[in-house]
């Protein structure tokens, strides 16, 4: 089955105009789901939802609204939601281009996939595409999706674009008010150096597939062993050390990453020495008579 489109509408560039459609370029991940079960009888807890002083309410009489006082609120219907204009639920305008370094990796949200919606528009959609690609910059604009607008960001990927929502300014946090406690000094140069080398020694191309969700994969286990009856031990976990607890040579521990691994496993495995063995005194010749 064919995946649908997130969202249909046309960017538009000055007076061009490319029709598009929008995938989402993610999917959850084989998350382990739990539910909250009643553990006498073992049923699921279900939750109803309910008016005080009247109970139970059919869900067809529920509307939504906004509380401006305590207690108070503005009724709107779903039909008054989507009446609300805006251009961007249909167009996403491009109005500025800016280069990628120039926005803290911290405002990018979540990644779609851009593709035209026809073979008209292929040919303007792969101008853009070259014409980002060239000048080495990414796209802005503002797109309303699913009740809200977001700030999108257009860059090309492959034959296509990928575009990203990125958050506005009042949903990220200060870093100043986290980082202001951690002292601004230079280290050392023979620590920095070490630190250099053990990230040249394990730099490499990414590959998302060299990476799994290691705690599913733990928590399937353990399910998979309580289906089967068997007995499981918990290890006490005594919490993170404290601070100043384990005092670490810093430049030993560089020294012995360096190491790697594979070293310091044979030297572990390496069977242990023999003494030298100790000479045997022999005993003294009697004297003849």
């Amino acid at each position: 089955m064919a995946a649908r489109p997130y969202w249909r509408g046309q960017i538009r560039l000055a007076l061009v105009s490319i029709p598009v459609e929008i995938f989402s370029a993610t999917k959850s991940g084989a998350a382990v789901a739990f539910h909250q079960i009643y553990e006498p009888t073992g049923q699921r807890i279900k939750y109803e939802k309910t008016v005080p002083g009247i109970g139970p309410v059919d869900v067809d009489k529920i509307i939504k609204g906004f509380e401006y006082e305590k207690g108070e609120y503005v009724l709107l219907e779903e039909k008054e939601i989507e009446g609300v204009k805006l251009e961007s639920k249909k167009t996403l305008e491009l109005t500025q281009f800016v280069d990628s370094k120039d926005i803290d990796a911290i405002y990018f949200e979540k990644p779609y996939y851009v593709v035209p919606a026809d073979d008209l528009a292929e040919e303007a959609f792969i101008v853009l595409r070259e014409a980002l690609r060239r000048a080495h910059k990414i796209g802005l604009g503002q797109l309303a999706m699913r009740g809200r607008e977001y700030v999108v960001s257009l860059k090309p990927c492959g034959r296509g674009i990928v575009m990203e929502t990125l958050r506005y300014s009042d949903e990220v946090h200060k870093a100043a008010s986290y980082f202001r406690d951690i002292p601004d000094t230079t280290p050392d140069e023979d620590l920095l150096d070490l630190a250099n080398t053990l990230i040249d020694k394990k730099s490499g191309k990414f590959d998302a597939s060299d990476f799994h969700d290691r705690y599913v994969d733990a928590l399937r286990d353990l399910i998979e062993r309580k289906k089967k009856g068997k007995t499981i031990t918990i290890e006490n976990d005594d919490g993170p050390a404290k601070s100043g607890s384990n005092v670490i040579d810093l430049m030993a521990a560089l020294k012995k990453s360096l190491d790697g691994p594979s070293k310091q496993a044979a030297a572990a495995k390496a069977p242990a020495k023999k003494p030298a063995a100790k000479p045997v005194a022999k005993a003294p010749a009697k004297k003849r008579a």
